[in-house]
């Protein structure tokens, strides 16, 4: 039922505006301010006495104006690439190779070229126009312009590098008006895999939609837009991945869709939303985006070979060929167009491929499209010559607003605040609303994959295990001094290297948060806050777990208070690593070189943390990574926790040989040796006479600078720092411009 217009609700309500209330809502001396805050009032009258989320009021028996026009002139936009050649044609080239090398990449020589770059046109003085209910498609091979196209029209290409001009109804667009009133949906499908098509919908709706809107009204609006895609028998069903079976490739598609058209935008671009899909796949997607464009949307996508059948559903089409375009016009206009430049389209053979076919052809001869390209400039002079007329359907961008308003679009963010600064919303809901949001999908999302979690708590406890089984109930000996110092460095660095199982969680949702903040779904100092308080629960029954498992099994000191500082100082640890980790998944963009750099870089931290070598000892010129190094505050947290108590004896009497070489002597000469030294020194040295206590012990290894307090608030802001630095990287890294 979902193929079918006339069977879904979005459909349903032909309903013809109430004059008085449209005049009101739209007063033609009211700023876009004011007409923004009548998004989603539609009249009460008309929908039984109760406000619709989304509805239709326009009579579309009637011929209605078409309220959006989008212009592009003269886009133009190119890129440095090295310049391939071979070593031989290095020295040739103030000669004849630099000539030959542009003329084989179908370019002139540039005067920005140089020895080892050319520049490369990747669009060249495209021009044309897409309008409110039709869907503008850009055609063309692999290498054509397409995606580039597309990414000029919706603001994804830096300013100073993009020529030419974007018009919304003749007025230029500016980036944050952009921002609420379009939406760019990518080739690849970025879903969170566990979560179904319902609740993927409703997060969308919660992110999108303005906080005025009730939470029973987001959800009529997903209702009504999992009908409008066709996904209402795949409603309950989850996304899926690898390793879980879900929604199929098509359906996919068609969610990757509505998230991005939750809020109703104005323009819709579309990177190849076919792509991958099989034949009727692909033809519901655009039949789907088909009704988008009709219900006041301008739809722009590019795509690689239309079926027969899709074609049908298209109304503008440009071909593009090395960024050049080489026919603008509707398809039906095709056959006309190929047979006046002398290649007729076969009565039988589908328009598009031999389109296709033959731009491949002429790429392929010395020629190239040149004569093609040239032929449309003088088609389209042709037709803009016989087609005159002026044009009746050009509203200013504010009446189109307005126009869009009663009919209960642009149901975005809309604000009290009526000032021309302030007339477009940055955001649709607060700060904290954000959070709440972000920190329940993440949640939902995670205990849907309980494994996840599973395996990093199995990894601690083994990893307790071991070492309490291993350090079983060191004794108070020389020998259990040292045994206790490798158990608290071992178990200090474990803490940070079981943290690098959090590097792919932001790396596997790094474009998922890329496509959503690029259009201002939330803000980023959200996420950074809500990525924190979800791992927060986890860490500590990490922390919990390991101290319970290691504390009383070793023999640590301290009782009770101890095992809590002991407990505190591991929490610490898991939560300074977490945040390490957490930075450095927003820096480098790679699972394989992001788990390199944590292993490399904590062995540095355990290197100079104290251990392997005191402090004093360190040379001057690395001292720096010693106060550096994530591992020093808590591996000295914890030998204060253990050895900072004045009456705790360490060693007593003969114990003192047991490191030396005398340590083999029998017992009686050890006590007769320790007689001459009591003698020698004038103190009487016994063999229960404490010879070194654990603040001895502590000076032995350089710790007497900080408290354990000190250590444990260090390393707890560190972690702070490393969330900052994190939101930093996103905030510098995750630009979706080109340049």
């Amino acid at each position: 039922s979902s193929n079918n217009d006339s069977s879904t609700p979005y459909f349903q309500h032909s309903l013809e505006l109430i004059a008085g209330e449209f005049s009101t809502a739209t007063a033609p001396s009211s700023t876009l301010g004011q007409l923004l805050q009548h998004v989603g009032d539609t009249p009460k009258e008309a929908t039984g006495g109760q406000t619709s989320v989304h509805e239709l009021l326009v009579d579309m028996s009637q011929p209605r104006p078409i309220p959006f026009v989008l212009s592009f002139n003269n886009l133009t936009y190119s890129v440095k690439v090295p310049r391939k050649m071979a070593l031989p044609g290095f020295f040739r080239w103030s000669g004849g190779s630099a000539a030959a090398d542009a003329s084989v990449v179908g370019n002139p020589l540039a005067a920005g070229d140089s020895y080892f770059t050319r520049t490369k046109m990747l669009l060249n003085d495209i021009s044309g126009e897409a309008r409110d209910g039709e869907i503008l498609t850009v055609l063309g091979a692999s290498g054509s312009g397409k995606s580039t196209l597309i990414d000029a029209l919706a603001n994804r290409i830096a300013k100073g590098s993009l020529k030419g001009n974007v018009t919304l109804n003749g007025e230029a667009l500016e980036s944050r008006m952009l921002k609420v009133i379009s939406a760019y949906v990518m080739q690849d499908d970025l879903l969170f895999p566990m979560l179904t098509v319902e609740e993927t919908l409703m997060f969308a709706a919660e992110f999108r939609l303005p906080r005025t809107l009730s939470k029973s009204k987001k959800k009529m609006r997903v209702q009504v837009l999992i009908d409008q895609l066709g996904l209402r028998n795949a409603a309950k069903t989850i996304i899926g991945d690898e390793g879980h079976r879900g929604v199929s490739g098509g359906e996919r598609r068609r969610v990757s869709i509505g998230i991005d058209i939750i809020h109703d935008p104005i323009i819709l671009f579309l990177d190849e939303p076919t792509s991958g899909l099989d034949s009727t796949s692909a033809f519901m997607v655009v039949k789907v985006l088909q009704r988008i464009a009709q219900s006041g949307s301008i739809v722009v996508m590019s795509i690689h070979q239309p079926s027969y059948r899709i074609l049908g559903l298209l109304d503008r089409l440009i071909f593009l060929s090395r960024g050049q375009t080489v026919y603008s016009g509707s398809p039906t206009n095709l056959p006309l167009y190929f047979s006046e430049f002398g290649h007729p389209i076969p009565e039988n053979e589908n328009k598009t491929e031999f389109a296709l076919d033959l731009i491949r052809e002429l790429e392929g001869s010395p020629g190239g499209t040149k004569s093609l390209v040239e032929f449309n400039k003088s088609w389209q002079s042709m037709k803009h010559t016989r087609d005159s007329e002026p044009d009746q359907l050009g509203l200013s961008l504010k009446e189109a607003i307005s126009a869009s308003i009663s009919r209960g679009k642009l149901v975005s963010g809309a604000t009290n605040d009526i000032n021309s600064s302030s007339m477009v919303p940055t955001f649709a809901n607060p700060f904290w609303k954000e959070m709440v949001v972000l920190s329940k999908r993440s949640i939902l999302n995670s205990k849907r994959m309980p494994e996840l979690f599973g395996i990093r708590l199995a990894a601690v406890l083994v990893t307790g295990s071991i070492l309490a089984t291993v350090f079983w109930q060191l004794d108070n000996s020389p020998k259990g001094v040292q045994e206790r110092l490798g158990f608290f460095a071992f178990a200090m660095s474990t803490t940070y290297y079981t943290c690098a199982d959090a590097l792919p969680v932001f790396l596997q949702e790094r474009y998922i948060f890329m496509r959503e903040t690029a259009y201002n779904a939330y803000r980023r100092l959200s996420y950074v806050i809500s990525n924190a308080l979800v791992a927060l629960p986890g860490l500590i029954f990490l922390s919990f777990a390991f101290a319970m498992a290691t504390f009383w099994a070793v023999g640590l000191d301290g009782g009770l208070s101890g095992f809590l500082f002991y407990f505190l100082i591991m929490f610490a640890s898991f939560w300074s690593g977490s945040s390490f980790v957490t930075f450095l998944s927003g820096v480098v963009p790679h699972v394989m070189l992001g788990y390199t750099i944590v292993v490399a870089i904590l062995a540095y931290f355990l290197l100079f943390s104290g251990f392997f070598i005191n402090r004093d000892r360190i040379p001057g010129y690395w001292i720096w990574f010693h106060y550096l190094s994530l591992v020093k505050y808590p591996y000295e947290a914890v030998l204060r926790n253990e050895f900072e108590n004045p009456s705790k004896c360490l060693v007593r009497g003969i114990q003192i040989f047991d490191n030396s070489p005398l340590g083999e002597i029998p017992s009686a000469m050890k006590v007769r040796l320790l007689q001459s030294v009591s003698k020698s020194l004038g103190v009487r040295i016994t063999r229960s006479t404490c010879m070194t206590t654990g603040l001895d012990i502590l000076k032995q290894e350089g710790i007497t600078d900080l408290s354990k307090w000190n250590c444990l608030l260090i390393t707890v802001a560190w972690g702070f720092l490393f969330r900052i630095l994190f939101y930093f990287s996103l905030l510098l890294g995750s630009k979706n411009k080109r340049s």
